[in-house]
């Protein structure tokens, strides 16, 4: 018994290895499966190579699909094969499925596309779609393909198909464009569900701190919580308290911090504008915070006033061109009218295309008169961000903490602006190493 399932689970691991690994197809043998070339149907042979192991049925589909895109044989994708199709076997030195791409260069088509988008969703769990998606993008230059109705309407919509959507929304036809509108809503509103519990949360926490933090007047005063705050301040030989410190009402109406966003909408920032604009639209909601959002290329935008609707700014922003960081910064520096309560984050890799010299004497400028600066090279779930680390470290010599940030920090790093933490050390202590200077 103990040997049947030695070798049951040798031959999984192996067929685990054969998919990763790709190799040269063995015969043909066709019966059912659909759209798959006679070969790769239920029951046919499949492919081997070292391993020695032949894929069929649920398996031999597994493997066209992948061989599809790694191999780039989305040409062939559904066709039925006439006979023996010779799959181009791995040279010396190649890398494995998803690091490297064999076999012919031949341009995917619609029709192709769409079948092979619609099997990886029967076939992978959605976070392996999203990934093949992202992945075919990039590898088959499909860019100009998702302008098709065919295709938008095959895809799993995800941060990275609307990135690039947003990219090459110029391509899409007019009659698409409403599709467009509800794939990028429908992402938004998969982000807002996912982000808005702890953002709300983490805020109101720090919001609440604030409050408490702040010297009330004397008929803000909150006389039962300073006395209990104070106790241990009890003078005997005075017969009283001293407190150290006063704890006041939160004043309703009241705006405790105000906060400016101001995003770089470079083409490679796309996905740092959709989550900005997301969390933008989630923190304007928030009584207490003043909040503005600015999106900047060689112009500034102010998109304040469309900010309970992310899909307005997103369909708004024009991705790419160039890139004048000291003129959003010196916008951003009008807006503010209580230094010491406000925060602005400005999401930037620092490739400045403008005045080097004076976006850094704003920022310096900002610094010195009490507002808070947070530089974010990327807001995004991607790896080490590119940035222009010169400036970066000009910056942070001004005290300015520059990082990248994950969406799941970024509600945290809000909270600890907003309370004055030490935000050096709160990097230190929340940020990995790839994302941090």
């Amino acid at each position: 018994m103990d040997m049947a399932q030695d070798s049951t689970q040798e031959i999984t691991g192996l067929k685990r290895w054969r998919l990763i690994l790709g190799g040269e197809q063995q015969g043909s043998n066709g019966s059912g499966g659909e759209g798959m070339g006679d070969e790769l149907r239920d029951g046919g042979a499949g492919f081997t190579d070292g391993t020695g192991v032949s894929l069929t049925g649920h398996d031999a589909q597994l493997d066209m699909a992948l061989s599809a895109l790694y191999d780039k044989q989305m040409y062939r994708y559904g066709r039925r094969s006439s006979g023996k199709s010779k799959g181009k076997k791995r040279g010396k030195g190649s890398a494995s499925r998803g690091l490297a791409s064999r076999g012919a260069d031949l341009s995917p088509s619609a029709p192709y596309v769409a079948k092979w988008l619609h099997d990886i969703r029967e076939l992978f769990p959605t976070s392996t779609v999203q990934m093949l998606q992202q992945d075919a993008i990039s590898r088959l230059d499909l860019e100009e393909l998702l302008a098709e109705r065919e295709m938008l309407e095959s895809v799993v919509p995800d941060v990275h198909l609307i990135s690039t959507l947003l990219n090459y929304k110029e391509m899409i036809p007019e009659e698409n464009k409403d599709l467009v509108r509800q794939v990028i809503s429908h992402v938004v509103a998969e982000l807002m569900a996912k982000l808005q519990l702890h953002t709300v949360q983490a805020l109101k926490g720090a919001l609440n701190k604030a409050v408490r933090r702040r010297h009330p007047r004397v008929q803000d005063i909150n006389w039962d919580a300073t006395i209990r705050k104070n106790l241990q301040h009890y003078q005997p030989s005075l017969n009283t308290i001293i407190p150290e410190e006063l704890i006041g009402y939160g004043r309703k109406g009241r705006k405790l911090k105000d906060v400016i966003l101001c995003i770089d909408q470079s083409g490679s920032m796309a996905e740092s504008v959709i989550f900005a604009s997301v969390f933008g639209a989630i923190m304007a909601s928030m009584p207490a915070l003043s909040t503005r959002l600015i999106c900047f290329d060689t112009s500034v935008v102010d998109w304040t006033d469309h900010m309970s609707d992310p899909v307005d700014i997103l369909w708004g922003v024009q991705l790419g061109g160039g890139t004048d960081i000291n003129q959003a910064v010196t916008y951003g520096q009008s807006l503010v009218h209580r230094p010491d309560d406000t925060i602005i984050v400005v999401i930037t890799d620092l490739e400045e295309g403008g005045d080097s010299k004076k976006m850094l004497k704003r920022f310096a400028e900002l610094v010195e008169s009490g507002v808070q600066v947070i530089v974010l090279l990327a807001l995004s779930d991607d790896g080490a961000p590119s940035y222009d680390q010169d400036m970066a470290k000009k910056l942070m010599a001004m005290g300015i903490c520059c990082f990248a940030c994950t969406p799941d920090k970024f509600p945290d790093m809000m909270a600890a602006a907003i309370n004055k933490q030490d935000m050096s050390l709160w990097v230190s202590q929340n940020i990995r190493a790839t994302h941090k200077i």
